[in-house]
């Protein structure tokens, strides 16, 4: 492939970007209006107790893991088609399978309608939006880390996080829309709103990437048909273990806090008398900082490292775990923020710096399936069993003192690992993760493997 001028690169660049954070953020709309949709409202529609308060929450959040539990099988499936034939073809799939899933949620019975049916159908569809985030993830950061130069990799990467955070940013803002309506009309049919409207961000998210090309990485390797492995999966057992088991401790941290963070807040912030307006805009106020975030961290990761900027925010979330329940107990609007936007920047260290880290730690191809095996098997345990195990420490206790150590004990997997366990090997020929021991030339312009 003979190489792009400076013009043509910077414009493929931009446009690579773009469509990342406008997928992401499509995709993501949809993964997290079902949490946090799950800790306001899902469980008396869906899942009435009839007696404690949380049962019901804890019920509706117990289908948010069943969809976590579904993200690793989503990245083997949806990795393995990005492996074999291309990240496009199996963005594409990711799309579809969320937008149709969210869709119908919108249109699902409640229990007092349909009995039993009704909430089966909702955990079935949660799995297969699960299904969908679990191919996400990676195929939206290679479209871009597969595209551009290693020295901005991480902060050209970092933009594919914002997606997701911007997704989360218009679920909250639809929710608190929906939420408007007068009398019990939310409860009835107003939660439905942002359900139905995704609809039209699916079209557009299809419309955006119909008209993506192919990452030049997976072209390259695509032209050697001998090196393309026909089972990604097993490639990377064989040649990546280390390498998924890094990825997967790393996850532990922001995955599991990230959730607790998100959506286990809305439950303890409701538990202790913080109105969900309140709740739902420091959510958004804090990932709006989150996404800014991320973005500087990424770009420092190409100054210094990917690995000390990720320390960081390991042990910043260590740090912050208890005082940010302790600031939310407080029941202050002010208080409340301050939790909810240092939290985030905390998250942000981490998962800005994720694309372009996990990402150099595979080769082309096995890229795909690799990221998406380590990133998904930690999410699906860290990210799709904290909040549902932080609300029964809360129903069990009536303290968030439990909740605090569970986010604690998470942040410690991954400075674990970041300490002990960072330096795995890396395949030959591919560019070495970047840490404190092996700084990037700014001058160094060769092209991601």
């Amino acid at each position: 492939m003979p190489p792009r001028s400076t013009t043509e690169g910077a414009s493929t660049t931009r446009r690579v970007v773009i469509a990342s954070v406008a997928g992401n953020m499509m995709e993501w709309y949809d993964f997290f209006l079902y949490t946090t949709a799950a800790a306001l409202v899902l469980g008396s529609v869906f899942f009435p107790s009839g007696g404690h308060p949380l049962v019901g929450t804890i019920a509706a959040l117990a289908g948010h893991a069943v969809g976590f539990a579904a993200r690793p099988i989503g990245g083997l499936i949806f990795g393995h088609i990005g492996d074999r034939r291309g990240r496009k073809a199996a963005l594409m799939g990711t799309l579809s399978l969320m937008g149709g899933a969210t869709f119908c949620m919108g249109l699902l019975p409640s229990y007092s309608t349909a009995g039993l049916l009704s909430p089966l159908l909702l955990v079935l569809l949660r799995v297969l939006q699960g299904a969908a985030a679990g191919g996400e993830w990676g195929g939206g950061v290679l479209i871009i880390t597969e595209n551009v130069p290693a020295e901005r990799r991480g902060f050209l990467a970092s933009f594919s996080s914002c997606g997701m955070g911007l997704g989360f940013v218009l679920s909250a803002l639809a929710l608190w829309l929906a939420e408007q309506v007068s009398g019990d009309g939310f409860l009835v049919w107003g939660w439905r709103l942002p359900f139905l409207a995704s609809v039209v961000i699916f079209l557009v998210g299809i419309y955006i990437r119909r008209n993506l090309g192919e990452t030049d990485s997976f072209e390259a390797e695509a032209t050697d048909t001998e090196s393309t492995p026909h089972t990604p999966l097993r490639e990377v057992l064989r040649r990546h273990p280390r390498q998924v088991l890094f990825a997967m401790a790393l996850r532990f941290s922001d995955s599991g806090a990230s959730y607790i963070f998100m959506s286990f807040s809305l439950v303890y912030g409701r538990y202790v008398g913080i109105s969900s307006t309140v709740l739902l805009w420091a959510g958004i106020g804090g990932m709006l900082v989150d996404s800014a975030m991320m973005v500087v961290f990424g770009r420092l990761s190409d100054k210094v490292g990917r690995r000390p900027v990720y320390l960081g925010g390991a042990i910043g979330m260590l740090v912050w775990s208890a005082p940010f329940f302790m600031l939310m107990s407080t029941g202050q609007t002010a208080a409340v923020w301050v939790a909810f936007v240092v939290g985030h920047i905390t998250m942000a260290a981490m998962i800005g710096v994720q694309p372009s880290y996990f990402s150099e730690l595979f080769s082309t191809s096995t890229r795909y399936s690799g990221m998406a095996l380590g990133h998904e098997l930690s999410t699906a345990i860290a990210g799709g069993l904290s909040p549902v195990v932080a609300t029964a420490l809360l129903a069990a206790t009536g303290h968030f003192l439990p909740v605090a150590l569970l986010t604690m004990g998470l942040a410690l997997v991954s400075l674990v690992a970041l300490v002990f366990f960072a330096h795995v090997p890396q395949e030959p020929g591919q560019d070495a993760p970047r840490d404190a021991d092996q700084p990037q030339k700014e001058e160094h312009t060769t092209p991601v493997a």
